[in-house]
């Protein structure tokens, strides 16, 4: 009986034990799942790029401190409390979509527990918080901050007017790494441009991945996506965006580190290498074919990001 209560309401692709469905007080599970707590992947791939720009500006200008720590902590908070706006705004304007998907339609909106309007209120509340943080990071990091909402208001809507809605996916996802290298650095700069584009090719490579899920559903409803365009054959396109992340994430190093010493560029390019191993296994495991896999190996994409985060913070200690 607690068991089903616990789960009353539960999103079909949840993780399964998580603490919103067995921990959080019962009023607050719908805004919760709304916020995609009880999937705490999403947080981890909008948080890693942001610990990317941190790590990278901190070993070029080889300083750190409190400050450094504030930053992560910060970055932390936004990127759960912004994942989770952004996941609400996305579940508003696509609820009519959610609720013809098999994988979709348990989510709060569309199965009725949670309204529109109460949804809206929840995503401003979210919004307040994170620019409250927001606010203690310097000028030009606000300013990156504010800008960063153009993109995740036009994501929800790219699956209607491109095949390629995964690169918005990416723009909107990967802005923590200008916006932390700024924040530490002072001025944005080249090595935290490339570095934004490693992390889009990188959203290409595992949004496409999750994206075979849900392809068969959107051909029947006509949303676009990359799985979609590529049908039987993403393996080839799977390996580009790999490459291109690695090679975008080398350059970005280089450039921030080629006046450093021997020791920490070596153990920065350790990044890419680490990661680009890492979507290598994805790649030896993947079938298209198999949801089950699809969402284990997307799922799997937060050590591909840690992986570099951890080379990247050696860099700097070094």
């Amino acid at each position: 009986m607690a068991e089903a209560e616990a789960t009353k309401g539960q999103v079909a692709d949840a993780v399964k034990g998580n603490w919103v469905d067995h921990i959080a007080p019962p009023a607050t599970r719908p805004y919760l799942r709304l916020s995609r707590a009880d999937r705490p992947i999403g947080t981890w791939l909008l948080l890693l790029p942001c610990w990317w720009g941190l790590l990278l500006a901190a070993a070029a200008d080889s300083r750190f401190g409190l400050w450094g720590l504030w930053i992560a902590a910060g970055c932390a908070l936004g990127a759960a409390l912004m994942r989770g706006a952004g996941c609400t705004w996305n579940d508003i304007t696509d609820r009519d979509i959610d609720a013809s998907v098999a994988r979709t339609r348990s989510r709060p909106i569309p199965s009725g527990a949670v309204k529109p309007k109460q949804a809206l209120a929840w995503l401003v509340a979210q919004s307040l918080v994170a620019f409250a943080i927001l606010l203690t990071f310097n000028l030009n990091a606000i300013l990156l901050g504010i800008l960063s909402l153009l993109p995740v208001a036009v994501y929800p809507f790219a699956k209607r007017f491109t095949w390629w809605p995964q690169v918005f996916l990416g723009l909107a996802f990967n802005w923590g790494a200008l916006l932390a290298w700024t924040a530490m650095h002072g001025t944005l700069g080249w090595p935290a441009l490339f570095l934004y584009l490693a992390g889009i090719a990188w959203t290409l490579f595992y949004d496409t991945i999750y994206a075979y899920q849900d392809a068969e559903d959107d051909a029947l409803i006509g949303v676009k996506s990359t799985a979609r365009l590529f049908g039987e054959r993403p393996k080839p396109w799977l390996r580009g965006f790999m490459v291109a992340s690695c090679l975008l994430m080398t350059i970005a190093v280089v450039l921030a580190l080629v006046d450093t010493n021997v020791l920490t560029l070596v153990l920065a390019l350790g990044a890419p290498w680490a990661m680009g191993w890492h979507m290598v296994w994805q790649l030896s495991r993947f079938d298209h074919q198999d949801t089950q896999t699809c969402l284990k190996l997307f799922r799997a994409n937060r050590d591909t990001g840690l992986l570099a985060a951890l080379f990247l913070a050696l860099a700097m200690l070094a």
